[in-house]
C-alpha cells in the first residue's frame, strides 16, 4: 500500500525542510510513502531548497506562481499511490495525524476523509478573522452540498486513488478555490466521506508570518461555494 504526500510550496523558504523532515519521520506501518512536492514558481529560495533534496522526494517545479490548485492538480497528476493527501508546506498541520487521516479509507469505511482543525482539542490558535471566516463559508457550503462538516479550508484532505482519478479531468481551480471546488466535487460524486478531528495541531499563521488568504479572498469564497455546487 502506498500513501502519495502531495505539498504544494510558495515561498516557503524558512519551513519547508522542517515540514518535510516531519513527513519522512512519520511512520505507518505496512505503508510506502510517496512525498510529492511542488514549487509553485517561489521567488524566495524555496525552490532551490527543495532541488537540493535528495531522490526520496518526487519534486515538480512551476515555472510561476499559478497558486494552490494548480499545484494540487500537478500533485494528483504525478501521484501513484492507492492513497493520496494534501499537506501544507507550513507547520500549521502536523503529519502524526496521518494514521488517524487514511484509516478510515485503509478499512473501506470511506474515500474521502477531511481533518477538522476546530474539532481537535490541541489546536493552539486560530486568529479570529480566520476562523469567523471559516465557520460561515463552511456552514455556506453545506447548504448546499448536504455535508456536515466544520472546517472547509482544511489543510488536510485525503482521497482515495479512485477518487482522484474520477475528480480530476474536473478540476479548474487554480488558487485557494481549490477547496470548496474539491468539496463540491466529492459531493456531487456521492462518495463515503468522513471528517476526523485533527490532533497535535500547531499555531495558525497571521499575515505577518506568511499566511496567503486575505479578506479578499474570504469574499471571493461565497462566490466559489454557489459556483461549484450550482454552476458546474
Amino acid at each position: 500500500m502506498k500513501l502519495s504526500i502531495i505539498i504544494p510550496a510558495f515561498n516557503e523558504e524558512a519551513t519547508v525542510l522542517e515540514s518535510l523532515k516531519r513527513v519522512r519521520d512519520v511512520e505507518l506501518k505496512d505503508i510506502e510513502k510517496e512525498i510529492i512536492i511542488i514549487d509553485d514558481g517561489s521567488t524566495d529560495n524555496t525552490g532551490k531548497i527543495i532541488k537540493k533534496l535528495g531522490a526520496f522526494y518526487k519534486v515538480i517545479s512551476h515555472k510561476k506562481n499559478y497558486g494552490k490548485g494548480a499545484a494540487i492538480k500537478s500533485g494528483f497528476e504525478a501521484a501513484t499511490g492507492d492513497i493520496i493527501l494534501i499537506q501544507d508546506a507550513d507547520l500549521e498541520c502536523d503529519p502524526r495525524n496521518y494514521s488517524f487521516l487514511i484509516n478510515p479509507i485503509l478499512n473501506k469505511e470511506s474515500d474521502v476523509v477531511f481533518g477538522s482543525r476546530l474539532q481537535g482539542k490541541e489546536f493552539k490558535h486560530f486568529y479570529y478573522t480566520y476562523y469567523l471566516g471559516n465557520i460561515l463559508s463552511t456552514k455556506f457550503s453545506n447548504l448546499f452540498n448536504g455535508f456536515k462538516i466544520t472546517d472547509l479550508w482544511t489543510g488536510y484532505k485525503v482521497f482515495s486513488a479512485t477518487v482522484v482519478k474520477e475528480i480530476l479531468p474536473f478540476i479548474t481551480s487554480k488558487r485557494f478555490e481549490i477547496e470548496p471546488e474539491l468539496t463540491a466535487l466529492v459531493a456531487k460524486g456521492k462518495y463515503k466521506f468522513s471528517e476526523i478531528p485533527l490532533h497535535y495541531i500547531g499555531h495558525s499563521r497571521s499575515k505577518q508570518e506568511g499566511k496567503k488568504i486575505n479578506w479578499k479572498d474570504g469574499f471571493l469564497s461565497f462566490w466559489y461555494i454557489l459556483k461549484f455546487n450550482l454552476l458546474k
